[in-house]
């Protein structure tokens, strides 16, 4: 059934390489949302971040205190968004492409 396709076919699933980013890119964006998320709450050392990482992109996702989810989202999710930004730019410096989940427990 692959031999009806043709190279570069958008039907065809390229297998993903996760090696593609070390672990020096990822330590800059990880300490952005670290230090942002940190500083928004009031239990700062129940922050929580785990990266995953799949082809050219990392997965942060940030775990708070149930108390200060709503500060860490702010009023219609602009904060959440702001974080989303700030650590996609420092990514970017770093060479990599990061989204930002905050997670709820």
């Amino acid at each position: 059934m692959t031999e009806d396709y043709e190279a570069g076919d958008v039907n065809v699933v390229d297998e993903v390489d996760d090696e593609t980013i070390d672990d020096a890119s990822i330590e800059v964006p990880v300490a952005v949302a670290s230090y942002l998320t940190k500083a928004l709450t009031d239990n700062p050392d129940d922050v929580a971040i785990e990266t995953s990482v799949r082809g050219d992109q990392v997965k942060l996702s940030v775990t708070v205190n149930p108390a200060d989810m709503g500060r860490v989202i702010g009023r219609r999710g602009r904060t959440a968004q702001a974080l989303r930004t700030l650590v996609a730019a420092a990514g970017a410096k770093s060479g990599v492409k990061t989204n930002v989940d905050i997670v709820d427990v």
